[in-house]
């Protein structure tokens, strides 16, 4: 798998490297972030809605992104919906 860099969180410090990836083999995203606390991944947690089982499996994460990051998630749509911009 190679990883297509998009940014990392320009106000990252020691640390702390919230970052976007894209990969295009599998036609993902590919998120890191800050862990969510125990609070948030409770609410997280015990959300319902149709065809969202309540908890979080095992193989699954909750993850924070900085909203100063949304262009970065932008741009990492655009290049796995069309690999041919990137």
């Amino acid at each position: 798998m190679a990883l297509q860099f998009i940014g990392i969180d320009p106000n990252t410090g020691d640390g702390e490297s919230p970052t976007v990836w894209v990969d295009q083999e599998r036609q993902e995203l590919v998120l890191q972030g800050w862990k969510p606390g125990t609070e948030l991944e409770a609410e997280c947690a015990a959300f319902e809605v149709p065809g969202h089982a309540v908890g979080i499996p095992e193989h699954e994460a909750v993850i924070r992104i900085p909203a100063r990051m949304v262009p970065m998630i932008r741009e990492a749509c655009d290049a796995v919906e069309r690999p041919d911009v990137a």
